[in-house]
C-alpha cells in the first residue's frame, strides 16, 4: 500500500491549485494547519476510525471546531497558534473567516474517502507547493539566546539575499550552543555556534 505522503499528493495539488486559481492560498492554509492539528491528537484520531460514525459527520465535526475555535470573535488556543506559526498578526482579536463553501467541499470528498487521517500529510505538501510558487525558503534557525528584532531582519534579508528567494524563518533557542548561531535551510546547515567552532578546534587536535 502507497505511504500517506504519496496519498496526501494529489489532494494537496489539487487543494492549491484551487486556492492558487482563486487567490485564498492562505485561508486554505490556516483551515489545512489547524485541521491537521486536530487530526493529529490521539482521541479525535481514533474518533475518525470508528465505523459507527459516518463521513458527513466527521467532516462536520472537523469543520465545526474551526468555525467555533478560529473562525469567531475573540480569542483561543487555536488561534494563538495560528498567529505564533503562521506569521501573522499577534493580536488575539484578528477574524478568519468561516470555512468556505469550496472548502467544505474538499473536506467532504476527504471524509468520503475514508482520507481525513491523512490531512497533515496534505498540509506539508500543500505548504510546499505554495513555497515553490512564491521561490520561499524555510530557515530553521537556532541561537544561543532568543534573537531581537534587528537581528531577525538582519538576518532573514541576509539570507533572501544569498538565497535570491524569499526566506520564512522558524526560530529556536538551544543554550548549550553558548552563542552564535546554526541555520539549516534545506540539506545544507551552517554551524556558526561557539560549541560548533569548538567542537572543530577539538577535532583538529586530535587529528
Amino acid at each position: 500500500m502507497a505511504d500517506l505522503s504519496t496519498l496526501a499528493r494529489p489532494y494537496a495539488k489539487a487543494a492549491f491549485d484551487y486556492a492558487n486559481e482563486h487567490n485564498v492560498v492562505s485561508e486554505w492554509q490556516d483551515f489545512l494547519f489547524i485541521a491537521s492539528t486536530i487530526v493529529s491528537d490521539k482521541s479525535f484520531h481514533t474518533w475518525l476510525d470508528d465505523p459507527a460514525i459516518s463521513a458527513e459527520q466527521k467532516s462536520a465535526a472537523l469543520i465545526d471546531i474551526y468555525d467555533a475555535q478560529v473562525a469567531t470573535e475573540g480569542d483561543s488556543a487555536f488561534k494563538q497558534l495560528l498567529n505564533n506559526t503562521q506569521g501573522h498578526s499577534s493580536n488575539g482579536d484578528a477574524s478568519y473567516p468561516k470555512v468556505t463553501p469550496a472548502l467544505h467541499n474538499f473536506v467532504n470528498q476527504l471524509a468520503a474517502q475514508e482520507r481525513l487521517a491523512l490531512i497533515p500529510e496534505v498540509y506539508e505538501h500543500y505548504r510546499r507547493h505554495k513555497a515553490a510558487s512564491l521561490k520561499q525558503l524555510d530557515a530553521y534557525v537556532t541561537t544561543a539566546y532568543p534573537l531581537t528584532a534587528d537581528q531577525r531582519d538582519m538576518l532573514q534579508t541576509r539570507l533572501a539575499g544569498s538565497l535570491n528567494a524569499s526566506v520564512v524563518l522558524h526560530e529556536s533557542v538551544d543554550p548549550s550552543l553558548l552563542a552564535g548561531a546554526t541555520i539549516k535551510v534545506g540539506d545544507k546547515i551552517i554551524d556558526d555556534s561557539v560549541r560548533g567552532k569548538l567542537q572543530q578546534l577539538k577535532t583538529q587536535l586530535t587529528a
